[in-house]
């Protein structure tokens, strides 16, 4: 995997770290997060399957069509991941930052998905 800038190689090892250590089950399952400028994703994963079993990002129109700020965005795209995932059956889930900080959109995503309903 050919890594251009010094941030995203910084990061890439921070998340080989994490992953290390942690891993999705069918009990709890991996919530992971992906942040890029614009937007944020977040996904439900069981690692044993490699499935993903719900996912939620900025970029459905129910958050995409308000005018907000990044991390207001982020908390709704948490909460509507948690409906999804209690919905689904998942209450538990192993937080997975993904190399990031947890700081800003990452740690308003993790409040509004703990908000939601899901442990971790």
């Amino acid at each position: 995997m050919a890594i251009k800038s010094r941030k995203d190689k910084r990061r890439y090892k921070i998340k080989l770290r994490i992953r290390k250590k942690i891993s999705g089950t069918s009990e709890r399952p991996r919530l992971t997060v992906f942040r890029s400028n614009k937007e944020i994703y977040a996904q439900i994963v069981d690692d044993l399957t490699g499935k993903t079993i719900v996912g939620s990002s900025s970029m459905i129109k129910e958050i995409a069509a308000e005018k907000l700020t990044k991390s207001e965005k982020a908390k709704l795209v948490g909460k509507t991941l948690a409906a999804k995932a209690i919905e689904a059956g998942v209450n538990a889930v192993v937080f997975d930052r993904n190399g990031y900080l947890y700081h800003g959109r990452v740690k308003a995503l993790a409040e509004a998905v703990r908000e939601g309903g899901l442990k971790f």
